[in-house]
């Protein structure tokens, strides 16, 4: 049993009958009353985030988990299909419990984290940045070149991406996950 003062960044929690991971938290010791440690949470079954204040030394039960690599197969209506590596058994995911999906191409490694007692999936993350390839870009508009004028873009996968105006359909591109947001052109 952990407390409020072992809480640290992507530890996994059970806080009100569902696991939540830690994205952000801050100690506060006030000049005037009790410390306290002010969280943001997010769910790993149905990703709702959720900011919660815990008093110092409030009692939080820690949720041990464990990360694997898993080579994403393919999707279907109702979610994802995963290949472990290493014993090529697979496993499926809710489309709920991997954040930007839209970004994930056939192939791509993915690391899923698994509740350790039960070795059941809780979430899957994607890499931060991912190498796409444009299928569709609107035309850049002659004129807009003096500022950093975006376009609409389709990449591989099947997600829009405001790109500069030099991208053309078939350049490889990097893209931040988290955001969306394009990075580079790649040669």
């Amino acid at each position: 049993m952990a407390t409020s003062n072992d809480i640290k960044k992507g530890m996994c929690i059970e806080y009100s009958n569902d696991i939540f991971k830690i994205i952000e938290f801050l100690h506060v010791k006030p000049g005037k009353g009790p410390a306290f440690v002010r969280t943001k949470m997010k769910s790993v079954t149905n990703g709702k985030v959720l900011e919660n204040t815990f008093s110092a030394g409030h009692k939080i039960d820690e949720v041990k988990v464990i990360t694997r690599k898993y080579q994403y197969l393919y999707d279907d209506e109702n979610g994802f299909h995963f290949m472990n590596n290493d014993d090529f058994s697979q496993i499926y995911l809710n489309k709920e419990m991997i954040e930007n999906s839209q970004f994930m191409k056939a192939g791509e490694e993915v690391t899923i984290i698994l509740k350790e007692e039960d070795e059941t999936p809780l979430s899957a993350e994607i890499p931060p940045t991912v190498y796409l390839v444009v299928i569709e870009a609107d035309p850049g508009v002659k004129g807009n070149t003096a500022t950093n004028a975006l376009k609409n873009a389709i990449v591989e996968t099947g997600a829009r991406v405001m790109v500069p105006l030099f991208i053309e359909p078939g350049d490889k591109i990097k893209v931040n996950t988290e955001d969306g947001n394009y990075l580079e052109r790649v040669k």
